[in-house]
């Protein structure tokens, strides 16, 4: 059985208010001095920081699984606190960011779209928890609904939700999208999931690292400038892409380096990426390639901010709508037709890390034996 809670924004405020506690998982409403809205979920294992009116981003994750002290693993960016705005690069740090839907990726020659489309910081008009129980345990549920509308453009629904169950150090995230109009939309959908870096881990993912399978982004976005050092980099990366699997700090990845990644799914359909720390704990995601068929690594290290998207599990890359457009990576939704993918992501302790390295490299050897 479902309980559903219905949020409005006067229940948020400065003071910091408990909405519901549901066994070891609990819900506070409070507002950045900002002004926006978040949403505090916790249970045995950490903290979610969500943004129930803002894109529903995740704000921020601080998660330790069995025997580990909790670690904030969300990218450290200059903003401290989410800021009120739709402009992605001026509120730009949270932990989790949809992306799309008409559009995503960095706009190219013609494109009109705004940096990874509407999706980022969309003003949701409603927002809930839900709490339950199934087969794995309790949990709690935050979602909502944005309705998008144009009246000579699409016309859809977003409805994304997040899952934490009690005493786990892991979450699920998911995002459906409806095409309420009686014609056909194009979609374009990702998610930009953005780690902490942690300098000296490794990068394990099943893909089979090739200069064909993980390939370095040679263009160069019209928001970002470079040096000659960087496009030495970028063409040293582009012939030996395994570099960057060890984080080392020397290696320099100013503004940003971008991979665009094939990936393999195990037997049960789950393709995964982990970053492994020194201490053999790790972070921690995982995607369906048949939901989300294209994979890309960010991944920027500055004297400002440093993040690292092990995945951005899509629909597409993100070179932008006519880029993409020409790839054949912009779906169709039909008339009334919905869009649907989950993944998860969180934190790992030793023991399962080891269990999921070995995962890792079966899924490898496997497709080499194939």
């Amino acid at each position: 059985m479902k309980t559903r809670i219905h949020l409005t924004p006067a229940q948020f405020s400065e003071q910091e208010r408990l909405i519901v506690r549901y066994g070891n998982l609990s819900a506070a409403a409070f507002r950045f001095s900002t002004g926006v809205c978040g949403l505090r979920i916790k249970n045995k294992r950490g903290t979610l920081v969500m943004l129930p009116y803002q894109g529903q981003q995740v704000w921020s994750a601080e998660f330790g699984d069995l025997g580990m002290k909790r670690r904030n693993i969300t990218m450290r960016s200059m903003f401290e606190e989410p800021r009120p705005t739709r402009d992605f690069l001026a509120t730009f740090g949270g932990f989790i960011q949809h992306l799309g839907a008409t559009a995503t990726g960095s706009p190219g020659p013609g494109d009109s779209h705004p940096l990874h489309g509407e999706l980022p910081n969309a003003p949701y008009q409603e927002a809930f928890l839900l709490t339950g129980e199934d087969k794995k345990g309790p949990y709690m549920e935050i979602s909502g609904k944005y309705s998008h509308q144009s009246f000579f453009g699409p016309n859809y629904l977003a409805e994304p939700s997040v899952k934490l169950y009690d005493g786990d150090a892991c979450f699920s995230v998911s995002m459906q999208i409806t095409n309420s109009k009686k014609t056909d939309m194009e979609l374009m959908y990702a998610s930009h999931v953005n780690f902490n870096p942690v300098d000296h881990a490794r990068l394990l993912y099943t893909a089979r690292c090739t200069p064909e399978h993980v390939r370095v982004r040679k263009e160069i976005p019209s928001h970002i400038q470079v040096d000659e050092g960087y496009k030495d980099l970028i063409a040293i990366l582009g012939k030996n892409p395994d570099i960057h699997h060890v984080l080392d700090p020397n290696l320099v990845f100013n503004p940003e380096v971008v991979f665009k990644i094939d990936y393999l799914a195990d037997v049960d359909g789950w393709a995964t990426s982990m970053q492994l720390h020194p201490d053999k704990s790790a972070d921690y995601i995982r995607h369906r390639p048949d939901e989300l068929p294209k994979g890309t690594r960010w991944i920027s290290r500055t004297p400002d901010h440093d993040a690292i998207a092990l995945v951005e599990p899509g629909t597409c890359e993100q070179d932008g709508y006519t880029a993409e457009k020409k790839k054949g990576n912009v779906l169709i939704l039909g008339p009334g037709k919905q869009f649907s993918a989950t993944f998860e992501c969180g934190v790992l302790g030793p023991r399962k890390s080891k269990e999921m390295v070995a995962k890792i490299a079966k899924v490898l050897r496997d497709q080499e034996s194939a």
